[in-house]
């Protein structure tokens, strides 16, 4: 997904059949919607996280040169979703998927999954993982519906720096 282009999904578009309700733009977030996706996040924010969100880490992530993506989802002019599609050069995560309470079950959250998925296909990655909790339930409910079943035989290691 070019930065410049925008996926405007309603009763048609490549998303659409994942979308319930209005007209939804899907596109590769811009340094002007940065304190818009903090503001998203601190309202979804997991009990997990345990690193603040700060201005100048997302902005790292919207820059051009950036080899992630931040996919928003907007509707009228909010955004309204937000996840990160990293790449490392080989293997493709997905994580920080958030939509806003009074959007969700709406299929924003599937169609940013799937705008995230094309994203790492067209940069060559076959195998994507979903960054998510164990024992989040709601999160987990969803990425299996979207067909990401929990992984049994590798964990996560974390260490904060």
């Amino acid at each position: 997904m070019a930065r410049s282009i925008q996926l405007c999904l309603g009763s048609s578009g490549r998303y659409a059949r994942y979308l319930k309700g209005r007209e939804l733009i899907l596109r590769r977030s811009r340094r002007s919607d940065v304190q818009a996706v903090l503001d998203l996040w601190t309202e979804a924010r997991s009990g997990h996280a345990s690193t603040e969100d700060r201005v100048e880490d997302v902005e790292r992530l919207v820059a051009e040169s950036s080899p992630a993506a931040l996919l928003v989802a907007e509707r009228d002019e909010e955004i309204v979703g937000a996840l990160i599609a990293g790449w490392d050069g080989w293997r493709g995560n997905m994580y920080r998927l958030a939509v806003h309470e009074g959007c969700r079950r709406q299929g924003v959250g599937l169609a940013l999954t799937r705008a995230g998925e094309d994203y790492l296909r067209e940069r060559g990655v076959r195998r994507v993982t979903a960054l998510v909790a164990f024992d989040d339930e709601q999160a987990g409910g969803f990425w299996d519906a979207a067909g990401y079943p929990r992984d049994r035989e590798i964990g996560r290691r974390v260490r904060n720096l």
